[in-house]
Formats: C-alpha cells, sequence, structure tokens
C-alpha cells in the first residue's frame, strides 16, 4: 500500500470516526434523559368513612394561602355510589376547570373527587411555587385519589385534560383498581415541538435555569381564568413531558392496567402535539393494551381546554354530554 493510499484510508477512517461522533451525540441529546420507573404504591380506601378521612389529610396538606375557588372539591351522596370519579385539572389551573361537569355526574349519581394538583391552586397567581412541579408528585397524586376513590364508589373512573391527562395516563398504565380511564388531549408533547424533538427539548429545558413565559403576552398577568396561573415554567413542562416518556417505557413492558382506556383528541388543539399522543397510543395497542381513541375534528374548532366553561369559545353543551355518555356506555 503506497502512501497516498494510506494517507486516503486515515481519512476516511477519521471521517467515520467524526460521523460516528456526531451521530452519538446526536442519539444522546435525542434520546430522553431520567427516565426511571415511577411505581405504584396503591393504598385504596376500604370504606367510605376512610376515603373521607383520606380527603380531610388532604385538605389539611393544602398551604394555607390557597384560592377559596381552588380547594379540593367532593360532591358526595354522602355513602359509597356505584360509581365514583376523580377530576384532574391541567396544569396552571385547578379544581374549579372541572366544576361544572363535576356537577353534572354528581347529578348522575357519581361521587366525585377534584383535588388540585400538586403546587397548584395559590391565591398568588404570580407564585413561582409551580415550577417545582415533579413527575413524581403527579404519580402520588394519582396513586392518592385512586386510593380515595376506592372507598367512594364500587367503580372508579378518572377523567384527565392536559398535564391532567398525562396524570390519568399514569393511573390508566399502574391501577388496576381503576374502571376507566378518559385522558383528554394529553400533554405527551407540545405543538410548538416537533414530535421527535420532544425528547431533546425536554433534556435541554430541564439543564437550563428555570424561566417563566405568559400563556397570554398581551393580557399577561390579567389573563382569565384569574384563579390559574397566568404563566408557566419550562421546568415543569419537562416534568410533564418526563412522566409521559415513563408511561411510554412501562408500556412497552406491560399492558395498561385500568380495565378501560379511552383517548379524547382534538384536531384543532393548539397546545398539545397530537402526533405524540398517536406515539403513545401506538405504544399502548403494541403491547395488549385496548385503546378507544376518539378525535373531534378541525371543523368543531374546540380549544384546548374544552371542560372550563369560563373559556372563550368553549362549547360545553357538546363536550360534556359526550364524555358523560363515554363514561356510561
Amino acid at each position: 500500500m503506497n502512501s497516498k493510499t494510506t494517507q486516503q484510508t486515515q481519512w476516511w477512517l477519521r471521517l467515520l470516526t467524526l460521523v460516528a461522533a456526531l451521530l452519538a451525540i446526536v442519539f444522546f441529546i435525542l434520546t430522553p434523559w431520567n427516565i426511571v420507573p415511577i411505581p405504584s404504591h396503591p393504598k385504596p380506601a376500604q370504606s367510605y368513612r376512610e376515603a373521607v378521612q383520606l380527603i380531610e389529610q388532604l385538605r389539611q396538606q393544602e398551604q394555607q394561602a390557597m384560592n377559596p375557588l381552588c380547594t379540593l372539591e367532593l360532591m358526595t351522596h354522602n355513602k359509597t355510589t356505584e360509581r365514583a370519579i376523580i377530576l384532574v385539572h391541567g396544569y396552571t389551573s385547578c379544581p374549579r376547570q372541572f366544576h361544572e361537569l363535576g356537577k353534572r355526574l354528581y347529578a348522575e349519581g357519581y361521587n366525585v373527587l377534584i383535588a388540585p394538583l400538586p403546587h397548584h391552586g395559590l391565591a398568588n397567581r404570580m407564585t413561582s411555587e409551580h415550577g417545582r412541579l415533579k413527575a413524581e408528585e403527579l404519580a402520588r397524586y394519582a396513586d392518592a385519589t385512586v386510593d380515595i376513590a376506592q372507598g367512594l364508589g364500587d367503580k372508579v373512573f378518572m377523567i384527565g385534560l392536559s398535564a391532567g391527562g398525562v396524570t390519568t395516563a399514569w393511573a390508566a398504565q399502574h391501577r388496576h383498581d381503576l374502571n376507566g380511564a378518559v385522558i383528554i388531549a394529553p400533554a405527551f408533547g407540545f405543538k410548538k415541538i416537533p414530535a421527535p424533538l420532544t425528547g431533546a427539548a425536554m433534556n435541554l429545558y430541564g439543564l437550563a435555569p428555570d424561566s417563566f413565559t405568559w400563556w397570554d403576552p398581551t393580557k399577561r398577568e390579567k389573563a382569565k381564568p384569574l384563579y390559574g396561573y397566568p404563566a408557566y415554567s419550562h421546568h415543569a413542562l419537562t416534568e410533564i413531558l418526563r412522566l409521559g416518556f415513563t408511561i411510554r417505557a412501562d408500556a412497552q413492558c406491560d399492558a395498561a392496567a385500568a380495565q378501560k382506556v379511552i383517548v379524547v383528541l382534538n384536531a384543532f388543539d393548539d397546545a398539545v402535539n397530537n402526533e405524540s399522543a398517536y406515539s403513545m397510543i401506538n405504544v399502548w395497542r403494541q403491547h395488549n393494551t385496548k385503546v378507544r381513541v376518539i378525535e373531534f375534528p378541525a371543523q368543531v374548532k374546540l380549544p384546548h381546554d374544552m371542560i372550563d366553561p369560563s373559556k372563550p369559545e368553549q362549547q360545553t353543551e357538546l363536550v360534556y354530554p359526550f364524555l358523560i355518555k363515554l363514561l356510561n356506555n
């Protein structure tokens, strides 16, 4: 082999080494970090009385400076009913978001539990407290509320929206005593981030110092509803994504535990990435989970938050009966 051939061979080897290194870096960045199992630790209430005691414990854990509209809400028939339901609000919102739907479900005979997510519902809307949210806290919240609901109803259901949808998905993956889970517009990814880059965005935002962005840059702190936080934490969003990735990892090993899993999507959604949701749905289906998927067409023009009646252009007279029918069928 002459010197020219040797130089060419060395050049190609260096190039291949460089390409391999770059591919390794890209793979490392795109692969979600810190995705470790978050196991369930069920301790279901054995009676209605025990469930009420657990609810009082939750209430005592709420911070003193809560917005009165955002404290834990229990709509009860004062006994164990045939059905109980947990309603899980979205990130930066609070139980008031689900109040009206809760009343309709109560009228249908359900005992209804709406508890604030960790770090939510504070009277100070400008607090940075919600930036401390962790994926593990959302999982513990799901475990605690399902535990309580076991004493409120013979059958237990959960509905969650957005971050509450991801929390509900975790419960659906882990809790065999959950009869049905309705996962609405789940935040497995966000509209502004292409689905394949979701893991990379989560990694990079998680490394950077936390920062907050207005939901509405024009109205800023005056944005409605006035019981919700007007800005979101990038760290909190990464934790919601991290919980989603842990569910995906678990679903690749085991089918979802819940007896019925329903995902409700919105083609007009301007907040979450439906491609990421379908990716999660496909993982479930490939590993023996039966998932029913309903997608509202874009022509209906539903907002991302299709639950809160105070939202502009809301269509609760379409959405509420639809959800109740899903539960009852």
